[in-house]
């Protein structure tokens, strides 16, 4: 498994500060049925309640909720399909990432600030508060080198390690779709 080292996930930023700002496009669709399971899909379908049907997002205890359930503001996880293939040379690991959602689009706070919405196929999303941060599986995954690149200063004010999103409109998402910021 060959990971970038840290001058090749540096060379590479130019072009992720060149993704689409409005009109993106939905490169990958990964549904999580379970802990370490993925599926990669050719059409999703967006729930209010569910998020992506059959993702076990449904399922997830969070501490940042009440009562311990999943959080409603981090029901999707986006990420940008330029760093996603910086960080992951390998096209059969992305996957493992554990975004839904890979984008190409700039995902950064001055671009899509908190609340915006963005359509994908006949459904649409909201961009939510909640941060998304890396964890010690993406380390594994990617390597330390990576790690270090999405939680860097660089790599933060990129939001390089996505961003998480609610369905707020019900809806088919078709691998391929233009994602419009609303």
């Amino acid at each position: 498994m060959e990971q970038p080292t840290t001058a090749e996930l540096d060379a590479g930023l130019d072009d992720v500060r060149n993704s689409p700002t409005d009109n993106g496009s939905l490169d990958l669709i990964v549904r999580r049925p379970d802990v370490d399971e993925r599926e990669v899909l050719e059409v999703g379908e967006l729930s209010v309640d569910e998020g992506l049907v059959g993702d076990n997002w449904i399922r997830k205890p969070s501490s940042r909720t009440d009562d311990g359930g999943p959080h409603p503001g981090m029901q999707l996880n986006l990420i940008n399909s330029r760093v996603l293939t910086l960080v992951c040379p390998d096209p059969d690991r992305r996957a493992l990432a554990g975004d839904q959602l890979v984008v190409d689009m700039d995902l950064t706070e001055s671009n899509l600030p908190a609340w915006t919405r963005l359509a994908i196929g006949s459904a649409i999303i909201e961009v939510t508060d909640q941060p998304h941060k890396p964890c010690a599986k993406f380390s594994r995954r990617f390597g330390v080198e990576s790690y270090r690149f999405v939680n860097s200063e660089a790599g933060k004010a990129l939001n390089l390690r996505g961003i998480n999103a609610r369905v707020v409109q019900p809806g088919t998402i078709t691998k391929g779709d233009t994602v419009r910021k609303l």
